[in-house]
């Protein structure tokens, strides 16, 4: 995708797919709905921006989403990052959190992701 020029910027476990049979070896991401292009026509990068809001789901996006930067490659990575750390763990530390109000909820994940080691998220 980034090789395309686009950033997907909804990376989560609900949007892999791994195929089956002979394709039983490939990955497959899906759900393009929130793909945007990080590049300009003339193929320059867009410029920054830090009033987009954050785009994705709360538990996976990056740092920089939950701040309302414009997504990029990096922010990708970022998420599959923790889709993969809860892959291998079961959870993530900011899980199930007893929060109701949404937009409290969203800046006690960010404030966990911003201050957990990476031994901890581990």
């Amino acid at each position: 995708m980034h090789s395309k020029g686009f950033v997907h910027r909804d990376i989560k476990p609900e949007n892999f797919m791994i195929g089956n049979e002979r394709y039983q070896n490939i990955i497959y991401l899906a759900d393009f709905g929130l793909s945007n292009s990080f590049l300009r026509k003339d193929g320059r990068h867009i410029e920054f921006r830090d009033d987009v809001g954050l785009v994705g789901t709360a538990r996976y996006t990056s740092l920089y989403s939950h701040l309302g930067y414009e997504q990029s490659r990096r922010d990708d990575l970022e998420a599959l990052l923790y889709v993969m750390i809860y892959f291998f763990n079961g959870k993530l530390p900011w899980m199930n959190l007893k929060i109701t109000n949404k937009e409290e909820k969203k800046k006690v994940v960010w404030q966990m992701k911003r201050d957990i080691r990476g031994q901890q998220l581990c």
